[in-house]
């Protein structure tokens, strides 16, 4: 298998995937194509279906979409628990995965990943403050029965959809409760994660898009502090 990623030190959606292959020892490389510079949407667009990233290349078949692409993978490994073993917990898992898909608008918008940067202060926490209560509400719900230390006592994709927050907590320093910020930690904590930091932070690619600073010249003035 092959798994075509953007940058890493802001890629979101390539990186959850990659967190689920790597964390779960099943093997693959990866290949990354660049999110900036001369003629980038060009090469997205030649190698990508859709001229996005991940694309999950496993002999003939090509799949793009990170869902779809952690969903094959837990069909074809079966025993590897990407997913909860429980159905109650697994249809749970998903339907966290899913929010995480379709929502959190805010802290994408205002808080984008970037491994590299520390910004404390930088985000307005009234713009982020709908989606950081219900990040209480739903990791804490789900960390309080499972006892954790991932939403669901080991880690599964769940963990996998939601590492990118838990890197935007960090980088901007957002106010949550002791037990979020223990689970942002566990994150860091996790091999998988630590390996992606480390070739994230070697990476000498800059994506202005991607920046806070540009972001925040392209919102209402007011917005962001």
């Amino acid at each position: 298998m092959k798994l075509l990623i953007g940058n890493r030190n802001y890629s979101t959606w390539s990186l959850r995937p990659w967190l689920v292959l790597k964390h779960f020892g099943i093997p693959f490389d990866d290949e990354v194509l660049q999110l900036s510079g001369e003629g980038w949407r060009e090469v997205l667009a030649e190698r990508s279906p859709t001229g996005k990233v991940p694309v999950l290349i496993d002999g003939d078949l090509v799949i793009p979409e990170t869902i779809a692409i952690i969903e094959y993978l837990a069909d074809c490994f079966a025993d590897k628990a990407i997913w909860p073993a429980d159905r109650g917990e697994r249809a749970l898992a998903r339907a966290a995965a899913a929010e995480m898909h379709s929502s959190f608008q805010a802290l994408r918008s205002h808080a984008p990943m970037n491994l590299r940067a520390s910004h404390p202060g930088r985000v307005n926490c009234d713009a982020v403050a709908r989606d950081l209560h219900r990040l209480e509400t739903l990791w804490g719900d789900r960390l309080a029965q499972s006892g954790g230390p991932f939403l669901f006592g080991a880690f599964t994709a769940a963990d996998a959809m939601f590492a990118p927050v838990a890197t935007r907590i960090r980088t901007y320093a957002l106010p949550v409760s002791d037990l979020l910020g223990g689970y942002v930690e566990t994150i860091y904590s996790l091999p998988a994660f630590q390996e992606w930091l480390t070739l994230a932070l070697r990476e000498p690619w800059i994506v202005d898009d991607d920046e806070i600073d540009v972001i925040q010249g392209r919102v209402k003035p007011g917005t962001l502090a």
